[in-house]
């Protein structure tokens, strides 16, 4: 193993980057199923009190928009985290980064 004095990233320490950020992501996605199904699952039964309540349909509206905009923009980013964390992003993924690290050790020397 390389020295911890070197300026590059080792092998190993570079692969335990790697599985930490796919624990990470996992468990991210984990958190958006759970927190999702909660969600969703209250809001029928928060529906149906409300209904035999309130008869306020933007209320209603509002809920609506607040139940099924949370997983679309929470997914989004999801995706985007997935996108980072696997590698198929063509914009700022890991060649992009070795490409940065490298401009900068350069420009040091």
């Amino acid at each position: 193993m390389e020295s911890k004095n070197t300026p590059h990233v080792s092998s190993y320490e570079r692969a335990q980057k790697k599985v930490k950020d796919i624990k990470g992501f996992y468990g991210h996605l984990a958190v958006y199923v759970i927190v999702i199904l909660v969600v969703l699952s209250t809001r029928g039964r928060f529906m149906s009190i409300h209904n035999t309540i309130f008869q306020d349909s933007e209320y209603l509206n509002w809920i609506d928009w607040n139940v099924f905009g949370t997983p679309i923009i929470w997914g989004i980013f999801l995706i985007m985290h997935g996108i980072r964390v696997f590698g198929k992003n063509p914009f700022l993924g890991r060649k992009w980064e070795d490409r940065q690290i490298q401009k900068y050790m350069e420009k040091k020397t």
